[in-house]
């Protein structure tokens, strides 16, 4: 499956942007997915997770300014950001497994998961 991203763009610290993501083929009821990130000269980092019961989980740096959902009648996964800060800057990937992405505190897709080509969120002051 291929997922596309989209709703990435120039906002300023304080502002809010939306991201959506959505497969080329399958329903996502089923499917562990999240929202990974990767600043410039940083390593990949989770962001936010939704498991196939819809249980959600975030990284602490954004818990409480985003909120990750499924809409299912579009099949479409959602990353609300709010009260953006100029460290949210960073490509977000969109990713989708066979379950959990973020399990045990651990950060993981399985080598049967998919990967977006990412969608560039840039925070400015």
């Amino acid at each position: 499956v291929e997922l596309q991203e989209s709703g990435g763009g120039s906002v300023q610290a304080g502002g809010s942007l939306r991201l959506s993501c959505v497969p080329s083929s399958g329903r996502i009821g089923p499917w562990g997915m999240g929202w990974f990130r990767q600043a410039p000269g940083k390593e990949r980092e989770g962001v936010a997770a939704i498991d196939p019961d819809g249980t959600t989980s975030y990284a602490d740096s954004v818990k409480g300014r985003f909120t990750i959902s499924k809409d299912h009648d579009k099949n479409m996964l959602l990353l609300q950001m709010n009260n953006l800060e100029l460290e949210d800057t960073a490509m977000y990937y969109c990713v989708a497994d066979r379950d959990s992405v973020h399990v045990a505190g651990m950060w993981y897709v399985s080598s049967a998961g998919a990967w977006g080509q990412g969608t560039q969120v840039t925070v400015s002051s």
